[in-house]
């Protein structure tokens, strides 16, 4: 079996109704795509990607001319292949890492399907439920403290076991962001796990400030308190805070999870399949972490991050996007009332396209 063509197939939802934002991105529209690996069995190995991918088509068109011709279930080459660009200079971070991190998924996809066995299941199989929690309570024009308790309770009502909220927001002080915090608290109780996130928002001593107001509301873990590169910085709450340090969204290939690691700047490490070099090197950094005695949670939608969580022997939880980001092109995955996501049987990732949707909203 030979590769035959690399395609991508994107989509624009248009404007948002609702814009919402984080600590530092605004979100006013929102698109995506999948990337197709044909072969010339007739398997086709399909994942998604973000919109990032499909204007930056050209990175594409090199990654494609490296890997027409080759065995596809050679990922491992391929991967390979890839990194090293075809010319031995590695392209270590970025939009080119983050096409092939899709690229890499799709040959997982098409693995899968060729052997009749789930993504999942080939890369471990240690899991097959795995626990979700619900990522929700940006910041939104007229949305106050009610509307945000009201939202994250319903997750929890739904049967999330965990939620997550956004803080660090420049337009609040931390002051009102920790009465944020603890509205929550109150709101989802005490029997629900509650995630704070910041995006990167402040130094470590600001963070270090807010870290110790929030304490009290018992955090499930403090996520990108500081910069994505401040890893004196994350040491240093990892050091003062007693509550759990995640980071590693931001952080590209195993070499950087190690440093991550390496800095002891985290105490839950949450590199994200669809960014970081694909389910292929997301393994690696499982592992990795898993000989520091840490846990992994992936960052992004879970039907590629529930595949890596219930691969290996550390991996955490996934998330999960009730509300924001819930990508149309995708069928949710079988999120069950007692916080859990069961894993398909189904060949590769288990994933369900509507292609209606596809046909409705393709990419000009």
């Amino acid at each position: 079996m030979r590769i035959t063509d690399i395609k991508i197939a994107g989509v624009s939802f248009g404007a948002l109704d609702r814009p919402f934002w984080n600590s530092i991105v605004r979100t006013t529209g929102s698109g995506g795509g999948r990337i197709e690996i044909h072969t010339d069995a007739g398997v086709v190995g399909m994942a998604p990607c973000g919109a990032s991918a499909v204007r930056k088509a050209h990175i594409l068109g090199s990654i494609k001319s490296k890997l027409v011709g080759e065995d596809p279930l050679r990922i491992g080459h391929l991967w390979d292949r890839m990194y090293m660009g075809g010319t031995r200079k590695p392209v270590a971070k970025g939009e080119y890492i983050t096409s092939m991190s899709a690229v890499d998924n799709a040959l997982w996809d098409l693995m899968g399907k060729a052997l009749g066995q789930p993504v999942w299941k080939l890369a471990g199989g240690v899991q097959d439920r795995v626990a979700a929690y619900a990522a929700g309570g940006y910041y939104e024009e007229g949305k106050g403290i009610p509307e945000l308790c009201a939202e994250l309770a319903g997750y929890a009502a739904a049967g999330f076991r965990a939620v997550k909220m956004k803080v660090g927001w420049r337009g609040v002080t931390l002051r009102h962001d920790a009465e944020r915090v603890r509205a929550v608290r109150d709101a989802v109780g005490l029997d629900v796990d509650l995630m704070v996130d910041a995006n990167n928002a402040w130094d470590a001593q600001t963070a270090l400030r807010f870290g110790r107001m929030i304490e009290e509301f018992d955090p499930y873990w403090f996520e990108e308190p500081v910069r994505a590169d401040d890893f004196r910085g994350g040491a240093l709450l990892v050091e003062k805070l007693d509550v759990p340090i995640a980071s590693g969204e931001n952080e590209f290939t195993r070499w950087g999870a190690r440093d991550l690691i390496d800095a002891r700047a985290a105490d839950i490490i949450q590199l994200d399949p669809n960014m970081c070099g694909g389910i292929s090197e997301w393994l690696k950094v499982a592992a990795l972490a898993s000989a520091y005695h840490l846990k992994i949670s992936p960052h992004g939608a879970p039907h590629v991050g529930s595949c890596c969580v219930a691969a290996v022997d550390n991996g955490l939880v996934t998330e999960n996007y009730p509300t924001a980001f819930n990508n149309p092109l995708m069928k949710p995955v079988d999120f069950r009332a007692d916080g859990y996501i069961y894993m398909s049987d189904a060949p590769g990732l288990g994933i369900e396209w509507d292609e209606d949707v596809f046909r409705r909203h393709a990419a000009r």
